[in-house]
């Protein structure tokens, strides 16, 4: 992507920094946030900043030619189990989504791209195609799931390319952006940290739970193709692999050098919010754009383990 006015929402995030700072390198690009949990210290000089909510009148939207919105509260930051967490949660990722996409629509931007989810998905220790059936566990993914709804009310009404991208466990490592979401990062940056500073990391229940483990930077690729593309419709980004929260340790403690025993506790997210299994179909994004994973996990793990050399 070239010579483009892009927004990216969420853009003070992990995944929105990453992608906002990757394509300023070619592009006019404003990253907007409220700072819920992201950091403009994520953003390069080159990334226009904006602290601002998607439930606002004014967004930033003249002349965007591409919109990726990846603003949204987390299962865990929704705190969905009060009236107050439901109703945030559903306002910023139904509302903010559908308000960004309008206000850039009138303002004539044509290509939108979102973050939705696969843990919709449920537990599946076999790949998940897009068109396998789905459902909402939490209140988090009944709004991802109404955003989709929305997503396809946008192409169907306004003639838009609108792509919703379904992440699967993104990660990079704390010396990225992923560092200031703290107890909110991946496993694998947690676990690393813990183990080059020499404390057990903590694993929930037995650490058989698995999943599809995708470095950012094969996300932030896949985003810009999706763009580039046009696509419409729903698209897995994940690498069609997954590895349990055991093998992580393993594979971290063997490339840091460390002597360090997990701690196993009991598992304290509920039952129906904790996916056991992950793993993506990424054959539909392959087809359409040529995308495929570049950074195999071994890589990756080598990748965040050289952030403490």
């Amino acid at each position: 992507m070239q010579g483009k006015r892009v927004l990216v929402t969420g853009g003070a995030g992990f995944i929105g920094s990453n992608l906002a700072n990757h394509l300023a390198a070619d592009n006019d690009v404003l990253a907007l946030d409220d700072l819920y949990l992201g950091t403009p210290e994520n953003l390069d000089d080159a990334v226009e900043f904006h602290e601002a909510s998607v439930l606002d009148d004014d967004l930033p939207t003249e002349d965007v030619d591409v919109l990726f919105h990846l603003a949204a509260l987390s299962s865990l930051t929704m705190h969905e189990d009060s009236i107050d967490g439901l109703r945030r949660g559903a306002r910023v990722n139904v509302e903010g989504f559908a308000n960004a996409v309008e206000q850039s629509r009138q303002d004539g931007c044509e290509t939108v791209v979102y973050a939705t989810t696969s843990s919709i998905y449920g537990d599946r220790t076999e790949p998940s195609p897009e068109e396998m059936d789905v459902e909402a566990r939490t209140g988090y993914e009944a709004s991802k799931l109404a955003r989709e709804r929305y997503g396809e009310y946008f192409a169907n009404a306004h003639d838009l390319s609108v792509a919703g991208m379904r992440f699967f466990s993104v990660y990079q490592g704390y010396g990225g952006s992923e560092g200031h979401k703290g107890e909110y990062a991946n496993i694998i940056s947690q676990f690393a940290d813990d183990i080059a500073n020499g404390e057990s990391p903590v694993i929930y229940g037995d650490g058989s739970h698995t999943r599809d483990f995708t470095h950012i930077s094969d996300v932030v690729r896949g985003l810009e193709l999706a763009a580039d593309h046009e696509l419409t419709g729903i698209y897995n980004l994940g690498t069609g692999e997954s590895y349990s929260a055991n093998e992580v340790v393993e594979m971290l403690a063997a490339a840091l050098g460390a002597d360090v025993e997990p701690e196993h506790v009991e598992n304290p997210i509920p039952e129906t919010m904790f996916v056991h299994d992950t793993m993506a179909d990424p054959s539909k994004m392959t087809a359409a754009t040529g995308w495929e994973p570049e950074i195999s996990f071994e890589e990756g793990i080598e990748q965040v383990c050289s952030q403490y050399e």
